[in-house]
């Protein structure tokens, strides 16, 4: 007799009607038969799981891990084969039953101290969420966002940093392959590569990630055209020339605040290629956009990429923490993993494992393409608010996710009694309290950023900042149409915003 049948038999037993039981096992059966197609197919499912569902395979992952013991067994049964005898320093213990069921009892982490993909024998249950979390992301990405399964997503590893962080890790590898050639027989006649080309992007966290991998940073300038900053490719082959053989990598960026647009990454990847420079892509939350993903593939196709960094929180909607690196090449992955220090923590990985689960195959699809229908009204209502006050939305066509809108005539003109200092200083405080006006009414994620901002950072001076471009000619600011974005959200924006923007005139007008 198979366990369904006993099972049948005792439930029956306890004279519970045999219709009832026959669907109460039934039920149980499929949810057996989910986990199971789960870990063949390592597939995200077609449909979301319900809660449930997703809390039955988590505590029946939780069983495989060593902290979680059985208790209470009788002395015939303390032979030690069913019960583990915990004596290293760190055996998955945790004083609050609170905090032990916010993570399932998971709580041996992943990994192993040498490598971050490795099996952790003490946490099976861990290291097979693990796994089956990576193919689930690779799956949402290669069939949901429409990365390539043999070039852009052909290989990936999940981790428990931020997506700087994560950058930080991938220069930090490819500087440790590079000292390792280095010891090779005629290294003493090779320059050391501790430089990399960044193509200016106003984010603090890629310039910190290169300065944190302890690493130089050249920032190669961007160019105009017309409202849009893009990529200067004759400044990057000067930069390519100029420093030659001490160059580690180039780093691009895909997703960006408006005015900035996508890097011409299919271009610097043939310039990547040519002159053998290993390029990483910092694709923070471009997953979302499918123009994004296929700039992507056709880079990988036309030229060098070696590493894509992308957020989990941004793309996945999951809290911050965690990110996902992707890679043609599938030794690169292996050496990041072998250069993360220590064991990780498993609840980034976790959060992930239940959302995707929770969507399915099809409610990720289903976001990406309300986030696209969503494109044509949010831009037209952001021209109808930026008309009705004199402005315009910036003209930056190749970013389909931040938009910008002019600030220029809301700016009040100079008094006679103002030298051109005072002028620029008092403009600039008063186009930045335009962004405090609309947090206070509860408008979160713009940015306002007035002209010739200068910003100090790593012991670099960068002006204009904000607008990744020295001298960006307009004032502005920001509003995205990022995943998970709803209507309602949208018409509550715009009525703020022509709110705020009303004030913000009368005020300006009263001061002028």
């Amino acid at each position: 007799m198979n366990s369904v049948d006993e099972l049948t038999t005792a439930l029956t037993a306890l004279h519970i009607p045999s219709t009832h039981v026959t669907v109460g096992v039934a039920n149980l059966i499929a949810s057996h038969k989910d986990l199971r197609t789960l870990l063949v197919n390592r597939r995200l499912p077609e449909h979301g799981w319900s809660d449930v569902q997703i809390q039955h395979v988590l505590y029946t992952m939780a069983t495989l891990d060593t902290n979680n013991k059985r208790s209470g067994s009788s002395s015939s049964d303390d032979s030690g084969s069913s019960r583990w005898c915990g004596v290293g320093e760190r055996e998955g213990r945790v004083y609050s039953a609170l905090v032990s069921s916010r993570h399932f009892g998971l709580s041996h982490g992943v990994g192993r101290s040498g490598d971050i993909a490795e099996p952790q024998p003490k946490a099976l249950g861990s290291t097979v969420l693990a796994k089956l979390t990576l193919c689930l992301v690779l799956d949402a990405v290669r069939r949901g966002s429409g990365l390539h399964p043999q070039t852009a997503a052909k290989s990936g590893i999940l981790l428990p940093l931020c997506t700087g962080m994560s950058m930080a890790l991938v220069l930090g590898t490819l500087r440790q392959l590079q000292d390792n050639h280095q010891t090779s027989a005629n290294a003493a006649i090779k320059p050391y590569r501790n430089i990399v080309l960044w193509s200016r992007i106003d984010q603090k966290s890629c310039f910190k990630a290169i300065q944190s991998a302890g690493l130089e940073c050249v920032v190669v300038p961007t160019r105009l055209a017309g409202d849009a900053v893009v990529t200067d490719l004759d400044a990057f082959q000067a930069s390519l020339l100029t420093y030659g053989d001490r160059v580690l990598a180039v780093v691009t960026t895909t997703s960006c605040f408006a005015p900035r647009v996508p890097d011409q990454v299919d271009a610097v990847a043939r310039l990547c290629a040519e002159q053998c420079v290993p390029h990483v892509i910092n694709n923070a939350y471009g997953l979302q956009s499918s123009d994004t993903s296929k700039l992507l593939n056709r880079a990988c196709a036309v030229g060098r990429v070696d590493a894509i960094v992308c957020s989990t929180d941004k793309n996945f909607m999951v809290p911050i923490g965690g990110a996902i690196v992707l890679s043609p090449d599938e030794s690169l992955i292996q050496n990041v993993g072998k250069v993360y220090a220590g064991r990780a923590s498993a609840s980034p990985m976790l959060d992930l494992f239940i959302t995707l689960c929770s969507m399915g195959l099809r409610g990720y699809q289903q976001l990406l393409t309300s986030r696209r229908i969503l494109l044509p009204t949010f831009t037209e209502r952001l021209k109808e608010v930026a008309n009705k006050y004199g402005e315009r939305v910036l003209e930056c066509r190749t970013n389909c996710i931040s938009f910008g809108v002019t600030l220029d005539g809301l700016v009040r003109p100079p008094r006679q009694d103002e030298d051109d200092v005072a002028y620029r200083t008092s403009v600039s405080r008063d186009v930045s309290s335009l962004g405090a006006m609309l947090f206070q009414r509860c408008v979160s994620g713009t940015r306002v950023v007035p002209r010739g901002t200068v910003q100090r950072m790593g012991g670099m001076e960068f002006c204009g900042f904000g607008s990744s471009h020295d001298a960006y000619p307009h004032a502005y600011l920001t509003a995205a149409c990022a995943i998970g974005l709803t209507a309602s959200e949208g018409d509550d924006f715009f009525t703020r915003l022509d709110q705020t923007l009303h004030e913000f005139q009368k005020r300006q007008r009263r001061r002028a």
